[in-house]
């Protein structure tokens, strides 16, 4: 009775999808999240009769054959790239990226990770940190004496002090690109690792190489979009529920089998 390794397969990728569909609404309040998309393929097939075989009756060539399929698999959970809406803070440590990119920061193993999270904080020591104190690449101190900054579209950051009137350059806010962004390694708070399948970091000026333009003063929502979600989340229950009548009917036939006299 294959069905009932069918049917368990396809429980166990509706299980997967209403697991994906869960994560994205538990983050669809988090800064710069992308919501993921669970993906899927057949199993191997059961060759019966090979297509192209010759009838032996007949000698006549079969145009179809019999290929019996044995299930569903994962195959991917990709992220839905996309631009998230911005939302005003005034902050002058908040910033978004508007277009693509990442912002590179240092973690405390001293390997580099990436994020489109730009609630950026102050740390004690006047570094320019994540939310989680790890700082920003290149290293960017703020002045003691600085009584507020400004940040232009291409990252230079400027502090303006009580003394002078003028702004004075402080560092440069940098972006970083990847081939293939869709293959970068989610870590966890926000952050993104480079593998093989990201392809390299491109670090470079935002506005350049195709990537974003910085907006000082506002966050990027997540892309999470609740109606769409919470219609998947139907199909997949429903999907798993007929998943579930398959094996009933499967436990049936066999009931029906062995009560046979």
């Amino acid at each position: 009775m294959r069905a009932l390794q069918i049917a368990a397969t396809g429980m166990a990728a509706q299980q997967m999808r209403v697991e994906t569909i869960s994560n994205n609404l538990a983050n669809m309040s988090t800064t710069g999240y992308n919501a993921r998309r669970a993906e899927f393929a057949d199993l191997h097939y059961q060759q019966l009769t090979r297509a192209g075989t010759i009838n032996a009756a007949d000698g006549t060539v079969l145009p179809t054959g019999v290929q019996l399929g044995l299930g569903v698999r994962p195959a991917a959970i990709s992220v839905h790239l996309a631009q998230g809406s911005l939302t005003e803070t005034n902050g002058d440590l908040d910033i978004a990226i508007e277009g693509n990119g990442y912002f590179e920061v240092t973690l405390p193993s001293g390997q580099s990770a990436y994020t489109r999270d730009g609630a950026l904080k102050r740390s004690a020591e006047g570094l320019i940190v994540t939310s989680d104190g790890f700082p920003v690449a290149p290293e960017i101190t703020i002045p003691e004496d600085a009584r507020s900054l400004s940040i232009n579209a291409d990252g230079e950051i400027f502090a303006f002090f009580r003394e002078t009137a003028e702004a004075q350059s402080i560092g440069q806010l940098n972006l970083a690109g990847f081939a293939n962004p869709k293959g970068l390694e989610a870590v966890g708070s926000n952050l993104f690792m480079e593998t093989e399948a990201s392809g390299p970091a491109n670090v470079t000026t935002a506005g350049q190489d195709g990537l974003g333009t910085l907006r000082q003063g506002y966050l990027e929502n997540s892309s999470v979009d609740p109606v769409r979600e919470i219609t998947e989340l139907i199909e997949a229950q429903r999907g798993y529920e007929l998943n579930a009548k398959v094996i009933t009917a499967a436990d049936q036939m066999l009931s029906a089998t062995t009560q046979v006299r």
